[in-house]
């Protein structure tokens, strides 16, 4: 593995350290400002168009993709330090390049496994950024993190799909750009465990969809990922040609789309970090206590010393992670997958603790974004598989390397 990145990427992250200095970190204001206006807290700050706009004029647009068909045609490799450096800003950065969830994860399954026709009614305006969309499969009522536990049914009547369920914590479903769901629910209850389930796109208008309300982030009407909600689905009804691959697939495609989506968080939790180490060090530099800078404090060293130590750590696991997945596959980089969802959202919320822990008073307000950014890290230690389920997977494979029998025994 080279250590250095290529030409192409070293264009594009020049390209977006610029668009962030010169548009995103100073529209973060402007965005507070204008949702403090707005009708709906779910609006769209009008900045945010603006930011879009010229992300795609400067080639910054979809980088996510690898598929150069619909996107930048990135590597993991390449597409990792961009990713690390739109997690600096959190809630717009990601947005304006397109790149953002559940929008990426959604537009990789349209593009893995919908048909011609999903791919040009839904993926064609999701890559345009001119809708938005919501992947449906946590549930308030069974243990969601075993995702053959789901119970929304998804039952055939004739030449249609009826949907029945209630699921929450649905990213992206409070955006009123949000036209569409991947819903993932039960077609054979009886089958194998595993062959249960189907996935299948329903409309937001479609009748018996009721978004019925947010839900928060540790208070926070949580923008990062266009807000969540509790979705009912009653007797939701659409046609049969909305089934995304077979039936008995959902949970195939469900484990296709994690994987990336896995990475990607960590790519972004990495830059905040990143932003936490640089406000950690101007506030210390600022700041004097009994009779000296901050930055004098011995345990102040350690809080900046350590963090920028598990910062490296944790970017070179997930380069390792990203260049595995594009040599190998996303099943040869299974167990480096698990590692980075399982260390990095930890190392994470650690980091901005101490961040947050440093600037007082001020690292809970809203003057600064660190309480914002500690609340998106520690969700990611539930979000896409909490920490223990992974830890599981991955101490199941590795007794498996030393039993009787293995090759390693």
């Amino acid at each position: 593995m080279d250590f250095a990145y290529d030409a192409r990427t070293e264009e594009l992250r020049a390209e977006l350290l610029s668009f962030m200095d010169s548009h995103v970190y100073p529209a973060e204001q402007t965005a507070d400002e204008q949702r403090a206006r707005l009708a709906s807290p779910w609006d769209q700050p009008p900045v945010v168009e603006e930011l879009k706009a010229e992300a795609r004029r400067r080639g910054l647009w979809n980088l996510f993709l690898p598929d150069a068909e619909y996107g930048a045609g990135l590597t993991n490799l390449q597409y990792a330090p961009l990713a690390e450096i739109t997690g600096r800003s959190p809630q717009l950065a990601p947005t304006a390049l397109n790149c953002a969830a559940p929008d990426t994860g959604n537009m990789e399954v349209l593009a893995q496994f919908g048909t011609a026709e999903q791919r040009e009614r839904w993926l064609k305006p999701l890559l345009a950024g001119e809708i938005r969309s919501a992947f449906a499969m946590t549930e308030p009522d069974v243990a969601s993190s075993d995702a053959t536990n789901i119970t929304t049914r998804i039952r055939r009547d004739g030449d249609a799909y009826v949907i029945t369920g209630r699921k929450w914590y649905i990213s992206g479903a409070m955006n009123p750009d949000c036209r569409v769901f991947i819903v993932m629910g039960k077609t054979d209850p009886d089958g194998d465990v595993r062959r249960q389930q189907s996935m299948v796109l329903v409309p937001r208008d479609t009748p018996g969809v009721e978004v019925r309300r947010a839900m928060r982030v540790y208070g926070y009407e949580d923008h990062y990922h266009g807000g969540h909600a509790e979705v009912v689905f009653d007797e939701a009804r659409v046609p049969v040609a909305n089934l995304v691959g077979e039936e008995g697939g959902g949970f195939a495609i469900a484990q296709a789309r994690l994987g990336p989506g896995r990475i990607h968080h960590c790519m972004r939790l990495i830059g905040m970090a990143e932003r936490a180490i640089e406000l950690m060090c101007r506030r210390a530099l600022d700041r004097t206590a009994f009779g000296q800078p901050l930055a004098r404090q011995g345990v102040v060293r350690e809080w900046i010393a350590d963090a920028r130590v598990a910062v490296e750590q944790l970017r070179l696991l997930v380069l390792k992670t990203a260049w595995l997945m594009d040599t190998v596959g996303n099943k040869g980089a299974h167990t480096e997958i698990q590692a980075i969802k399982i260390a990095t959202p930890r190392a994470v919320v650690d980091i901005l603790d101490k961040a947050v822990q440093l600037h007082g008073a001020g690292g809970v307000s809203q003057d600064f974004p660190l309480a914002e950014l500690w609340a998106a890290a520690r969700t990611l230690r539930l979000a896409d598989g909490p920490d223990e389920v992974h830890q599981r997977s991955l101490a199941r494979r590795e007794l498996a390397l030393h039993s009787p029998g293995s090759a390693r025994s």
